[in-house]
């Protein structure tokens, strides 16, 4: 079984949890959802080069 993921909200939210992006990560890869659909709702994973390489281009 593994670890539950600890969810971390974007700094940008606004302060009554309007439209954001949580991310977690876990050894293997990075997970991300859409807050406003809840934490059963869904979400997607990448591996870490994926993730790191997805932030390069959006720091750009």
């Amino acid at each position: 079984m593994s670890e539950p993921l600890t969810w971390f909200k974007s700094s940008y939210s606004d302060s009554q949890g309007g439209a954001c992006v949580e991310v977690a990560a876990s050894p293997r890869s990075i997970h991300v959802r859409d807050s406003k659909l809840g934490v059963e709702g869904p979400r997607f994973a990448e591996g870490a080069g994926a993730w790191s390489d997805f932030l390069g281009h959006a720091a750009r």
